[in-house]
């Protein structure tokens, strides 16, 4: 054997001693961070899987709940809507308390329905689902809370550029009427006819109202409807003289 053949074999041996040195020292590690991809794309997948399972599962208990309520067995019901309170997951627990509270006021328990809706509003991080929990709050208390008690809750949505606006003027007013406030239920009921985005069948039945006020004499057929941004009559629409 000639000599560049001993140099290449001692070459060669060298070369694989060093290699298995090398992979005794880091191979653990390439393995552990192939395994740890592996790990987390399956999490990854597992949990998808697992909501999407959950959901659909939560959307299933949601509707057999309300087909309970619906079908007369209220007590069910509301054991299938605390269960999946406690237990769902998405936002079907927020949609089975608004539910549960729905079954309280129809059952004539507006008080506990009017707690329950304040303490959907309290815990609700979005926005709107909090104004919708407050409005139907105060809903609930407009036969027997003060009108301060229904402001409130509503106040701060009974205002320019909030969609619900109008339904929250209409509570207020209702809460003004019943307390004797004809002026501001007044007020309140002109500022949603003349909003014009204000619903055709919401307009009729406000108008109603203001009808309803005439027809007592609490307000003046002859006075001038107050602005619809909600600002004060100039000294000349205030001295201006009736029409004839």
């Amino acid at each position: 054997m000639s000599n560049d053949n001993i140099f290449r074999e001692v070459d060669e041996e060298l070369r694989s001693d060093r290699m298995r040195r090398l992979w005794r020292q880091f191979g653990p590690f390439v393995i552990g961070g192939a395994i740890a991809v592996v790990l987390v794309v399956a999490v990854n997948e597992g949990w998808h899987w697992w909501r999407t399972s959950n959901a659909a599962g939560s959307s299933d208990r949601l509707y057999a709940a309300f087909d309970l309520a619906d079908g007369g067995d209220i007590a069910a019901a509301r054991t299938a809507l605390d269960e999946l309170i406690a237990n769902g997951s998405g936002g079907y627990p927020t949609l089975a308390r608004f539910r549960s509270a729905g079954l309280l006021a129809e059952s004539g328990d507006r008080e506990g329905a009017a707690a329950a809706y304040d303490a959907l509003a309290t815990s609700e991080s979005n926005p709107r689902l909090r104004e919708l929990a407050l409005l139907l709050a105060a809903n609930q208390l407009v036969d027997t809370a003060t009108p301060a008690d229904v402001e409130s809750r509503v106040g701060g949505i009974a205002v320019e550029g909030n969609p619900l606006r109008n339904a929250a003027r209409e509570v207020i007013g209702l809460s003004q009427y019943r307390a004797g406030d004809m002026a501001a239920a007044q007020a309140a009921f002109e500022a949603i006819v003349n909003d014009p985005l204000t619903q055709n069948s919401q307009r009729q039945r406000v108008s109603f109202y203001l009808a309803q006020l005439l027809a007592e004499g609490a307000i003046d057929p002859e006075a001038e409807p107050a602005p619809a941004d909600g600002s004060e009559a100039t000294p000349a629409q205030e001295e201006a003289p009736a029409a004839e």
